[in-house]
């Protein structure tokens, strides 16, 4: 457990979040494993056919995700109000609530995949494969929800290591698994799903086994089992607008790759191999907004308000910081670096579309570190409204900007529905933010006041 109420609060946040980074890496490495051994023995038309599973598995697994990510926030809190009778109920509603709707979302999935590939325009050649990989993700979708939902019980406690380490057994399975099943059995794409499922039910089972061996706040018994209409309504009214955040930024994912697929197999496989690379950025930068939910969370929760506004403004400063970096780094070795995901004849395409993808991309990471940071923040305060505002401008931004550019300009048109949509959230939650502050700074010379 680690109390972010007490200490300086940028240390705090970054031991917390140098965890998170590493296993949102390690987790990043599966799934590029998957890309890269799929590029490799299954040519393009297969790689493209796992970079749209990639899109449409975002928009329903990324639901599940958003709202054990909301869930977990009452946890933070009560954790921070040092309640521990309420951490217990919490974590009871939260395997509750976590079954439903992992079981929900696999029978509305399953059955409507196939027709959802046909809306998004997927190609002849490469529909089949996309069709093979997301049967077997959507059929073990429970899986992925209580993985997500232990990991975000354990970061609510301040625990970011023991998810780290399932992400590492995680992962050396899933490499392992993935040359299995790909290379040595024939099974195509669904082996690579199959190797996924099957690493996170590992890493399930880990977690738990660390829960009850030494996370006593976190293990329940009979008498937990209490449902106190309140903090239902809490856990429901911060975790369903998390999903429909994630979902609403996962609409626009989808409706990226449908304009994207009218361009052909190369271009989504371009796409899909620079996305790949894309992606370390976003959990690096990702991972300083979970840190900031937990943080916010447990400091609201133990009325530190001042801590509050430090720790954002220090996260923000850092998170901005990192971006920078990155965006020179991948601004001129993003072409080479995708041309990795290809053999020898694919990879000058790639690394054209990676070229393209990253010098669109790469100057605005910035925007997209203050997204994490204040949305998560907001989300920490109990604000469920205005981060679901921005992800609905995130949505319009991006669809607008992916079918009216993409037929005008191409593939740039495509890449670069993706920085206008995270101007339209920061445009959102950066007001939304200073009028917080304002809040933040008021309780705070009242309790100032009562104190003395």
């Amino acid at each position: 457990m680690n109390d972010m109420t007490k200490g300086a609060p940028l240390e705090k946040i970054m031991r917390f979040s140098l965890p998170l980074i590493v296993g949102n890496l390690f987790q990043l490495l599966y799934n590029m494993v998957d890309t890269f051994i799929v590029g490799r023995t299954m040519g393009l038309d297969a790689l493209a056919g796992l970079g749209i599973a990639g899109s449409l598995s975002f928009f329903v697994v990324g639901f599940a995700m958003g709202f054990t990510g909301g869930t977990a926030i009452p946890l933070a809190q009560a954790f921070g109000a040092k309640d521990y009778r309420k951490v217990k109920r919490s974590v009871v509603l939260n395997i509750l609530l976590s079954v439903v709707v992992s079981v929900a979302l696999t029978m509305i999935s399953a059955v409507s995949l196939w027709k959802l590939l046909e809306i998004m325009n997927t190609p002849p050649e490469v529909i089949q494969y996309a069709y093979d990989y997301m049967l077997v993700i959507f059929a073990g979708m429970i899986v992925t929800v209580i993985f997500n939902m232990v990991s975000n019980l354990l970061r609510s406690i301040g625990d970011s290591r023991t998810p780290v380490v399932a992400l590492v057994v995680t992962t050396i399975t899933n490499i392992i698994l993935d040359y299995v099943f790909i290379v040595y059995f024939h099974m195509g794409v669904a082996g690579a799903a199959y190797a996924t499922i099957l690493s996170q039910a590992l890493a399930v089972g880990l977690c738990f086994w660390v829960i009850y061996q030494d996370v006593y706040v976190l293990q329940v018994e009979k008498k937990d089992i209490v449902f106190v209409r309140k903090e239902i309504i809490q856990h429901c009214r911060l975790g369903f607008p998390m999903a429909f955040q994630t979902s609403i930024i996962a609409v626009g994912a989808v409706s990226v790759t449908t304009a994207l697929n009218t361009l052909g197999a190369d271009a989504v496989a371009g796409y899909s191999a620079a996305y790949k690379i894309d992606q370390l950025v976003i959990q690096v930068l990702m991972s300083f907004g979970i840190a900031m939910a937990t943080y916010v969370g447990q400091n609201y929760g133990a009325s530190e308000y001042g801590r509050i506004i430090q720790g954002v403004r220090q996260t923000a400063f850092l998170s901005v910081t990192m971006a920078i970096i990155f965006a020179m780094i991948l601004m001129f070795m993003g072409g080479t670096l995708t041309a990795l995901f290809g053999d020898s004849n694919a990879g000058t395409t790639l690394a054209t579309y990676g070229r393209q993808f990253f010098l669109l991309t790469g100057p605005f990471y910035w925007l997209l570190s203050l997204l994490f940071v204040f949305r998560s923040t907001l989300q920490g305060l109990n604000e469920s409204l205005v981060p679901t505002f921005a992800g609905l401008m995130e949505l319009v931004m991006r669809v607008v900007a992916a079918f009216v550019l993409t037929p005008i300009i191409g593939f740039s048109g495509t890449v670069i529905s993706n920085p206008m949509a995270w101007l339209g959230a920061v445009l959102i939650l950066v007001p939304a933010y200073i009028r917080k502050r304002k809040e933040l700074i008021q309780l705070e010379k009242e309790k100032t006041i009562i104190v003395n």
